[in-house]
């Protein structure tokens, strides 16, 4: 018998991007291999299938692109402060220790609570259950040796003026911090707002802050005179047509506004 988790709302989602994380991970031509995130799917009791659908392993496309961000920067700070905003069941952690890191897994009490069964909490690997919203934890975090924000499946959630707001504030606080954050296209959160059933088991949460490819360098730098520089990418599935035909869509303006994209934000020291 596997662990029973209560979640709703948008701490459910958690489950969602575990799904297609472990699923890929399990396959033998897996773009991510991560044994604890298999490890916390297995363990728990969930019909994944019948709420979510077949995986696609997009969330295991968008975790390695962030692995591959976060990896130089945990070798050039040593020591160094992550910041992971509504952490889930996400085991970034775990695929990127470097035995100094200091990180920190920020998220709703309902959320961390459930983490905490899997994912308990260690020296060097604090957790902090506040909305992300709730900018007091930013005073938890020891900025000397260099912060570096996560934020993953989070930002299409809260209102526009939300996601200005706490990326201001994180942008202003910490000199020289980097911030990587995924966003959904308008046309996306358009489908959500109207009620985006994923399958007929699971309506997925409303989803307000679309943003284009094309307008969110412009956008952020707008949020913060500290912003020194603005990487765009977007990524797909993790297998079949479509991450084939993605470097084609990068290059033509009205094709490039379609799938989701990352932004990775650099501040001046």
């Amino acid at each position: 018998m596997g662990a029973d988790v209560e979640l709703d709302g948008i701490p459910l989602t958690m489950l969602w991007t575990l799904h297609n994380r472990a699923a890929e991970s399990k396959r033998p031509d897996a773009i991510l291999r991560d044994p604890d995130c298999e490890r916390i799917y297995d363990a728990i009791a969930f019909d994944y299938e019948r709420t979510f659908g077949k995986p696609d392993g997009t969330h295991a496309v968008r975790s390695k692109k962030f692995d591959a961000v976060l990896r130089p920067w945990l070798a050039a700070h040593p020591g160094g402060a992550v910041v992971e905003l509504a952490a889930g069941l996400e085991t970034q952690f775990q695929r990127c220790d470097d035995g100094r890191v200091r990180w920190f897994c920020v998220d709703v009490p309902d959320a961390i609570a459930v983490r905490e069964r899997f994912l308990p909490p260690s020296e060097r690997r604090r957790h902090l259950p506040v909305s992300a919203l709730d900018t007091a934890w930013l005073a938890e975090v020891d900025a000397s040796r260099g912060v570096f924000v996560t934020a993953q499946g989070l930002f299409m959630y809260f209102e526009p003026e939300q996601v200005r707001q706490l990326c201001a504030a994180i942008l202003d606080r910490f000199p020289g911090v980097e911030l990587m954050f995924d966003t959904i296209p308008p046309w996306f959160s358009r489908k959500t707002m109207r009620g985006f059933h994923k399958t007929p088991h699971y309506e997925a949460p409303p989803m307000p802050w679309g943003v284009r490819r094309s307008d969110l360098a412009a956008l952020v730098r707008s949020w913060s005179p500290k912003v020194a520089e603005v990487t765009v990418s977007s990524y797909s599935p993790a297998h079949g047509p479509l991450p084939a035909t993605l470097p084609l869509l990068e290059r033509v303006p009205v094709l490039r506004d379609i799938p989701p994209a990352i932004a990775h934000v650099r501040t001046a020291a």
